[in-house]
């Protein structure tokens, strides 16, 4: 068999191994993302409309392992929406006397 061959079928089967990977812990990713997009709503929107900053200096509240998770500010529905890309995103809004709270899950 030639080197090229052989390389292929490696390269094959680690591709394999690592989609049968993310297939067996999808869940488990899926969840951590949509609990960390929802943290990040929640605690940028309160930090943005209930304290008043902005959202530059929002952007330095978050958790130490959340550097997936992509803040936008939406300022005229006093909103703020947190995603982590292609899997998971939440949206917090402010409501006068509530504070922030998160959209319902769709």
């Amino acid at each position: 068999m030639s080197a090229r061959r052989t390389w292929f079928y490696g390269l094959t089967a680690l591709v394999v191994l690592l989609l049968a990977l993310l297939a067996w812990n999808w869940r488990a990713l899926n969840a951590r993302a949509a609990l960390g997009a929802a943290y990040g709503a929640r605690v940028a929107c309160s930090c943005r409309y209930v304290e008043g900053r902005d959202m530059p200096n929002c952007q330095g509240d978050k958790e130490p392992g959340m550097a997936m998770v992509s803040l936008t500010d939406h300022p005229d529905a006093r909103a703020v929406s947190a995603s982590v890309p292609l899997i998971a995103s939440r949206t917090a809004r402010y409501r006068p006397g509530w504070g922030c709270l998160l959209d319902p899950v769709r």
